[in-house]
């Protein structure tokens, strides 16, 4: 299923499919004309919560770009390699970095309002870092433990001040970060949305359905998992930096959770939804390539596709039985089920082709090399032998979406083939990234997939795989795989304190901890994909950002 109508002359930077009319390259000014009407957005099921602080998931950090701002942002509005630059945004300027790159100061801007009419404050910008540790974001423990007084946040997070770490001036508007050593990361992690500033009213708990107040052009006003998500325009929202935070295009967006992947194909087809998040079945891919080639974008993603698997519980708290999966899985046949070559290649490494850090190496091919060329599933039977699990029952857990309930199929039977007795159990996408997540349902492989929250080694590998991202008990542990190897983790610190004075040797260094991870194989990489957006007729002005997908509020639906 080829996309074979998809040239790759689009003119939208950084996109290698067809593009609507008035593709947004530079962040042009406004074109009033085009404001209005209702943008209507298709998905397999929600997100999961609506917090900010607590969500990690594509389909709402998404939406999270028009309706929160932090201190900073990743510039908006464009397309290609300018989506990744960090700008201004509830800062007035990019930070002073003085005391040897550990104190961080900006001016907050003022007359900035939330929706719900009250000021934003250097007080807000304080409760926000505050409420990070006190509900216990999931990447808490490894991108913030830095910031003075994150310590003790981390051990009693109810009690959390973060004094002298986040230092706040009301008389001049000023907001001081103090960290307890150079983080040359930072900028990024005050880029994304769990330090989007939440007013100090915001409850120190998951907010769960409930909205939180926002700053951006739109406003949540209504979100039910099973059913619909509503945003409306911010009525207290001005745009003071287009870059940042332009303003928006439809006065509604609906985000319905009531289809399957084929009847979403069907909608979007038909004209009755404008957009769909869930990739294109494979067997609709070629339609929808031939017949509306128009409006099929197809992006290639800084992302994988991967299998981790519980360290912490039989059968793969054994290595072997975790090499024995890598071993087995014919990638070429999980890209075939994802749509073919033209949507996803194969992969044997943690850190995707053409990101920093990468290095070429397969530890898992038959005949070796540097690329994944065949299975070898003599070898992966044997290792199961060995390891002694054989027998043992397993259960995959996947989303339950066509696509990804089809590679869960064929991963069960991969499992079956080389000595488990295996099952499936599928879930709605706006519970099972959380639950598989959780060490309370005791899963023992899962399917999944990670997307770069910004460019570096240490947002995959770290995040993914470091024992400060495993949380017993939660479902804000991003390290599903259960894995904490000391003295990887100690290598990990060391090339996140080398990027900061000699980058070169510390991609260098992330690319052989990628392959020191591998060896014990917590995980299976499966494939990098491309992302296709397939959008309706009358959809106009697609942007493509780097880092956070397609920007919502920037289509023409009038």
């Amino acid at each position: 299923m080829a996309l074979a109508a998809c040239s790759s002359t689009g003119s939208t930077a950084g996109s290698s499919g067809s593009t609507s009319s008035g593709a947004n390259v530079s962040g042009s000014a406004f074109q009033a004309q085009h404001k209005g009407g209702t943008l209507t957005m298709l998905a397999n099921g929600g997100g999961g919560t609506l917090d900010p602080q607590i969500n990690y998931t594509n389909t709402f950090w998404q939406l999270y770009q028009n309706t929160y701002d932090g201190l900073l942002k990743f510039r908006r509005g464009v397309s290609g390699a300018a989506s990744e630059e960090v700008v201004p945004d509830l800062a007035t300027a990019m930070p002073k970095v003085t005391n040897s790159r550990k104190t961080y100061t900006f001016t907050l801007r003022k007359g900035i309002k939330f929706s719900n009419g009250s000021p934003v404050t250097v007080d807000d910008v304080l409760a926000t870092f505050q409420r990070l540790f006190k509900v216990s974001s999931p990447t808490a423990g490894s991108w913030y433990a830095q910031i003075v007084g994150a310590d003790a946040c981390l051990k009693t997070p109810a009690t959390c001040t973060l004094k002298g770490g986040v230092v706040v001036n009301p008389k001049t508007n000023e907001v001081q970060f103090n960290l307890t050593s150079p983080n040359p990361e930072f900028k990024y992690q005050l880029a994304v949305p769990f330090t989007v500033i939440l007013p100090k009213s915001a409850p120190a708990k998951d907010a769960g359905d409930t909205p939180i107040p926002t700053t951006g052009p739109y406003k949540f006003v209504s979100y039910d998992p099973s059913s619909e998500l509503v945003m409306v325009r911010n009525p207290y929202f001005h745009e003071w930096s287009h870059a940042a935070q332009p303003q928006g295009y439809p006065d509604k967006m609906i985000y319905k959770f009531t289809l399957d992947a084929e009847a979403e194909v069907s909608a979007v087809e038909n004209g009755s939804a404008d957009w769909m998040f869930d990739p294109p079945p494979a067997d609709r891919l070629n339609e929808i390539g031939t017949k509306y080639p128009k409006q099929v974008h197809i992006n290639p993603q800084l992302a994988f596709w991967y299998v981790p698997m519980n360290v912490n519980i039989p059968p793969f708290n054994n290595v072997k039985a975790r090499q024995a999966v890598n071993w087995a899985i014919d990638r070429a046949a999980v890209v075939s089920l994802y749509g073919g070559t033209k949507v996803g290649s194969p992969v044997c490494t943690i850190l995707p082709p053409n990101f920093p850090g990468h290095a070429d190496s397969c530890q898992y091919t038959k005949g070796g090399g540097t690329t994944w060329k065949a299975p070898d599933v003599a070898k992966a039977k044997k290792l199961v032998e060995e390891s002694g699990t054989k027998g043992q029952q397993v259960t995959i857990v996947s989303q339950s979406d066509s696509v990804n309930k089809s590679i869960g199929e064929y991963l069960q039977s991969v499992l079956t083939e080389i000595g488990y007795k295996a099952s499936l159990k599928t879930l709605s996408e706006n519970i099972e990234f959380t639950y598989i997540q959780n060490t309370k349902h005791k899963v023992q492989i899962s399917l999944t997939q990670w997307y770069e929250d910004y460019p570096a080694a240490s947002d995959f590998l770290n995040v993914l795989l470091g024992c400060s991202d495993f949380h017993p008990g939660s479902d804000s542990s991003v390290n599903i795989a259960g894995f904490c190897d000391k003295s990887i983790d100690a290598k990990m610190q060391t090339a996140e304190a080398l990027m900061g004075t000699n980058p070169d040797a510390g991609n260098k260094m992330w690319g052989q901890i990628d392959q020191d991870i591998m060896k014990l194989a917590p995980v299976a990489p499966l494939f990098t994909p491309n992302l296709v957006d397939f959008v309706s007729s009358r959809v106009g002005n697609y942007v493509y950002s780097n880092v956070f997908f397609m920007n919502q509020d920037q289509l023409w639906v009038k």
